[in-house]
């Protein structure tokens, strides 16, 4: 009988992303009967979309990604059913070297921020538990990450706001230095997390997925980096394999893939609050809104 497939959607591509990017290339989705399809989601698309028009199975997202449709009165949204990482993957890339970095640093300094409604939220939060002005950062916004990449190369910027390996690279290319890292400046936190529709959560095909799911983060957290750097090398062909291992050393140091697969409720609400501190939601909404436990 032929596998299954279960077609992914990212919405970044990154290692910050690795349980779900192992679940393929280390082989636990074929070892539980299925196949899986696998891409970015493009600009001008909506995942909630294509999860209701039955286009793709499983999106890789955030509990927040819900809020603003649910403030804007949509219905039939995606259930958030799996937690990926509990700690931001952004890190901040500077000139040079810099040893005793200070986040107020940042005021005066121009930085190339990620403008993704979670990033500069996440971002903006990080900045106020760090004492700094916000107002006083001179924030430039160049676009989707690999411009943003880019700008910084050809010298726009000051410090730029990316997610591993980017910054990696930058740092064994000598253009830019690893700074800081955002997760270390805010309390773990229900960053992303997998959706898809209550349908799919109750199929056997999502209990296989979920199965393959778990084996998956245990593995990316536990196992040396240069082997889930080995395996997850051909998802990142134009990444140097030592950047690439830096970056899962990185996440594995900082505990973005620590926990259980559930997404915890105290997680949520910290979540909850970076938003509301920010002003991008203007109320609260219910975990049980939101979440669903895997059957």
């Amino acid at each position: 009988m032929p596998a299954s497939t279960i077609r992914i959607m990212v919405s970044r591509h990154s290692a910050f992303y690795s349980p779900v990017i192992a679940a393929i290339a280390a082989g636990f989705l074929e070892q539980e009967g299925l196949s899986a399809s696998y891409r970015v989601l493009r600009k001008g698309e909506s995942g909630r979309d294509l999860i209701r028009r039955g286009e793709i199975d499983v999106m890789q997202a955030a509990v927040s990604s819900n809020w603003g449709p649910m403030e804007a009165g949509e219905s039939d949204l995606p259930v958030h059913f799996a937690q990926i990482n509990q700690r931001d993957g952004f890190f901040l890339v500077g000139r040079t070297p810099d040893p005793t970095f200070e986040w107020r640093k940042l005021e005066g300094a121009s930085l190339l921020a990620d403008h993704g409604g979670q990033p500069l939220v996440m971002l903006r939060y990080a900045a106020h538990r760090m004492g700094v002005a916000w107002d006083r950062i001179r924030l430039i916004d160049s676009g989707a990450p690999q411009e943003m990449e880019g700008a910084f190369r050809t010298g726009r910027g000051d410090y730029v706001h990316l997610q591993a390996p980017a910054p990696q690279r930058l740092q064994r290319e000598r253009i830019g230095a690893i700074v800081a890292r955002v997760g270390d400046a805010i309390p773990p936190v229900a960053f992303s997390s997998l959706m898809a529709s209550r349908t799919f959560v109750a199929s056997p095909s999502g209990g296989a997925f979920m199965r393959a799911f778990r084996k998956s983060k245990e593995w990316v957290q536990e196992a040396r980096p240069e082997e889930v750097a080995a395996k997850e090398a051909s998802f990142f062909p134009s990444t140097d394999p030592g950047a690439l291992e830096e970056a899962i050393a990185a996440y594995q140091k900082l505990g973005c893939w620590q926990g259980s697969i559930s997404i915890p409720r105290r997680l949520y609400d910290q979540a909850l609050e970076v938003f509301l501190f920010s002003g991008a939601i203007r109320r609260s909404h219910p975990y049980e809104n939101v979440v669903v436990a895997f059957p």
